[in-house]
């Protein structure tokens, strides 16, 4: 391991981490790095941490510390998520391996509309929805809907009056998520029932992680029992401290297969690899749809995947070994 020297990339803040409320979850991307790094140090790594702002001066970073391998956290490119896929792009032009999913998936899986036909086409149950690029003060989807950016990750654009119920509501969320994101606006059918995700590890074969559970059921009526940005990341609100993760998931071994199934099933149509993480919402029915994929998740030391992670037995430099030994070996 003293011989690996591995590069921490990870995507840094022109505007700072706290200025703005939206960019908390950008702040976990650091944390993450920091953490990345600490714990590969301490097992014998030589690991650095690099924040990427500028690509001229960047890439002169790469090859001065002679990095054997990039352990890429970077979500975006100067404050663009949607920059997240061109930068292992470019890990991929200066031939530098590197941990995470390909440019490929990463972009296609920040498509959610895309992502949602993908779904349908291959028998994959997933929300009816519809797509705005203008305001607009009805849906042919049955009330309640959820509103939400088409193009974002980390619940950005995820509030709590995401959730609509009525024309009026409809039209106001749509004009403030179109001005807010410049790009469509998704609405789906808002599923009531249960919330779970499962996570993924590794590529040859892919290893399944024990199934973590949303639990809603201390946040009350008040609000809605959704996942959204105040509940992921602000942490003095009562949907952050009232919306628990509980992992393994108390469920039974027939629901439990079913969640394994179709998450593996999306993770091969996404042509993911390393690592990602299948969002589900179940219905009282037992009716599962897949709400999104995400590629690369949260590994900071308090999120779910890391929780995932130990719940299923596995150090968390046992993750960081993998994906370097895969990587380096080109198995991954």
């Amino acid at each position: 391991r003293k011989k690996i020297k591995m590069l921490v990339t990870y995507n840094g803040m022109l505007n700072g981490y706290l200025d703005d409320p939206e960019l908390l979850s950008e702040s976990s991307v650091r944390n993450a790095a920091e953490h990345v790094r600490s714990v590969a140090n301490q097992a014998g790594y030589q690991a650095e941490c690099l924040p990427i702002t500028d690509i001229t001066r960047d890439i002169y970073s790469v090859k001065a510390f002679g990095a054997d391998i990039i352990f890429n956290l970077c979500e975006g490119y100067r404050d663009n998520p949607a920059m997240e896929s061109n930068v292992a792009a470019l890990w991929e032009l200066l031939e530098v391996p590197y941990t995470g999913n390909s440019p490929v998936t990463l972009s296609l899986s920040q498509d959610k509309i895309l992502v949602k036909r993908i779904l349908s086409s291959n028998g994959i149950l997933t929300p009816d929805y519809e797509v705005f690029t203008k305001s607009a003060d009805k849906t042919k989807i049955p009330f309640p809907v959820i509103a939400k950016p088409s193009k974002e990750d980390a619940s950005l654009g995820i509030r709590c009056d995401s959730v609509i119920y009525n024309n009026e509501q409809l039209k106001h969320k749509i004009s403030v998520l179109l001005e807010q994101f410049n790009q469509p606006v998704l609405v789906e059918k808002f599923i009531e029932g249960r919330e779970f995700n499962l996570g993924i590890f590794g590529h040859n074969p892919p290893r399944l992680l024990p199934v973590s559970e949303i639990d809603f059921t201390r946040l009350g009526e008040e609000f809605p029992h959704i996942t959204s940005y105040e509940a992921k990341w602000i942490e003095d609100h009562p949907m952050f401290q009232n919306t628990l993760s509980v992992c393994p998931a108390k469920i039974s071994c027939e629901i439990r297969k079913k969640l394994e199934e179709t998450a593996l099933k999306v993770y091969a149509l996404l042509n993911a690899k390393d690592y990602g993480r299948v969002d589900f919402r179940i219905t009282k029915e037992e009716e599962i749809y897949v709400l999104e994929f995400n590629p690369n998740p949260d590994i900071s030391v308090d999120a779910g995947f890391s929780k995932a992670l130990e719940a299923g037995g596995i150090k968390y430099i046992e993750f960081i070994d993998k994906l370097v030994e895969s990587n380096l070996n080109g198995k991954s």
